[in-house]
């Protein structure tokens, strides 16, 4: 394989070109156009100029959770009120579900679950202690309480337990948890990020944290676009913290891609299957889960006969794209759909559910997606890499346009659509 060195996938980003809260108006947004190597710039509520009519644009439609929890050890020492002193602040940022290990089913859950947290401060959380919060502000109040088991890499195993009660954990983040911003923002989350972090579709709770390109749609852009006979539909993957993970590694096919959860209605794919040609992915996110499913398809073409549930295991493995290449021409696009489609309808499923650790960088073969709309991403991404993949190797052409004429950068910045050379 090939080496890709990050250090020519960096770019000079100042500090004042970090957008640190988004415009008053979402579609306002700054909209920088490539195509065919040529760059030009609108505004975001005109992007259905820049879209082929009948075309199929497809969003992520999950929802960013209240991820970090605040907790303070019991102290031993007393105050001068006479009441017991605050401990140690420890601080909990749930990651993923493991226990159940459904997004819906965890967050479902009225007495306990299990998820894996990164813990900061972990080194005063002894294992075995318990971590109380009391929660008042919801539908009866309750006390959280929080257990550290195994280590999971820089991560933990957390247990949360609340007793038998109505309240539901999706209800407890709701009520006392904080949204998780990027951290480059360098600033606290604000009432008002409930609100802008999140996309106006959004509606399936798992990120921590938003798929950002879609944060320029409103209601009116969508139904401009459905105006002009360009069609939607809706993934889901649920963001995951490794989003703002650097590649540390000089060859970025050493870098170990993080692996985030999916799901794709049957209804999706065979709206998928009659737009070949013309799909539009909104975000890396969207564009990650409609590629994927190539070779979910490659994965399922022999197992519809066998299947009689869905229990298998579906994972894209992060270097599958760039093994046995040639193969790739024996199945086709359409042909790994109908698979999928084939395999649900065997099955008897009505949603595909499967993992992801799919890397698109450079050298990657694209499939699926013809047109990409997406934010401006961090130097040395994985997420620059993607883009310099879709437009083969010209993204300082597009970044040197956006340096030079104000565009804002990053989760809260200004956009681009892109189409595929």
């Amino acid at each position: 394989m090939e080496p890709i060195y990050i250090a020519d996938y960096n770019y000079p980003l100042p500090d004042e070109r970090i957008a640190k809260y988004p415009l008053a108006e979402r579609d306002h947004s700054k909209l920088l156009v490539y195509r065919a190597g040529e760059v030009s710039e609108d505004r975001f509520y005109n992007v259905g100029d820049h879209i082929a009519t009948d075309s199929l644009l497809i969003y992520n439609n999950t929802r960013v959770i209240q991820a970090r929890l605040v907790f303070h050890k019991r102290s031993l020492n007393v105050g001068q009120d006479g009441r017991p002193a605050t401990g140690a602040r420890i601080e909990v940022f749930c990651l993923e579900p493991l226990e159940p290990h459904d997004y819906q089913l965890s967050l479902g859950s009225t007495t306990g679950c299990t998820w894996k947290c990164m813990v900061g401060n972990a080194k005063k959380w002894k294992d075995g202690d318990a971590l109380e919060l009391p929660v008042a502000n919801c539908s009866s109040p309750i006390i959280l309480k929080a257990y550290k088991e195994q280590r999971l890499g820089n991560a933990f195993a957390v247990r949360f337990e609340w007793g038998e009660s109505k309240v539901s954990f999706a209800e407890i983040l709701d009520a006392m948890g904080e949204l998780p911003i990027p951290p480059y923002l360098n600033r606290k989350t604000e009432e008002s990020d409930k609100r802008t972090y999140q996309t106006v579709y959004s509606r399936i709770k798992g990120s921590v944290a938003a798929p950002t390109a879609g944060l320029h749609f409103t209601e009116k852009v969508l139904d401009d676009l459905r105006s002009r006979g360009i069609e939607t539909d809706e993934v889901t993957l649920h963001v995951g913290a490794g989003t703002f993970l650097p590649v540390k590694t000089a060859d970025a096919n050493e870098h170990m891609m993080h692996t985030e959860i999916i799901a794709v209605p049957k209804s999706t794919i065979e709206h998928i299957i009659r737009k070949l040609g013309k799909v539009v992915a909104v975000g890396t996110t969207s564009m990650r889960t409609l590629e994927s499913l190539y070779y979910i398809g490659k994965q399922v073409s022999g197992l519809a006969e066998k299947a009689t549930t869905g229990e298998h295991e579906i994972h894209v493995d992060q270097f599958e794209p760039y093994e046995n290449v040639q193969s790739e021409n024996v199945l086709s696009t359409r042909d790994a759909l109908l698979a999928i489609v084939d395999y649900l309808e065997k099955t008897g499923q009505e949603t595909l559910h499967a993992e992801t650790q799919i890397m698109i960088r450079p050298g990657y073969q694209f499939h699926v997606v013809d047109q990409l709309i997406t934010n401006f991403h961090q130097p040395q991404s994985t997420l620059l890499l993607l883009v310099s993949a879709f437009v083969g190797g010209d993204w300082k052409t597009i970044y040197n346009y956006a340096l030079s004429h104000d565009f804002r950068f990053l989760s809260y910045g200004d956009s681009s659509i892109l189409t595929r050379r």
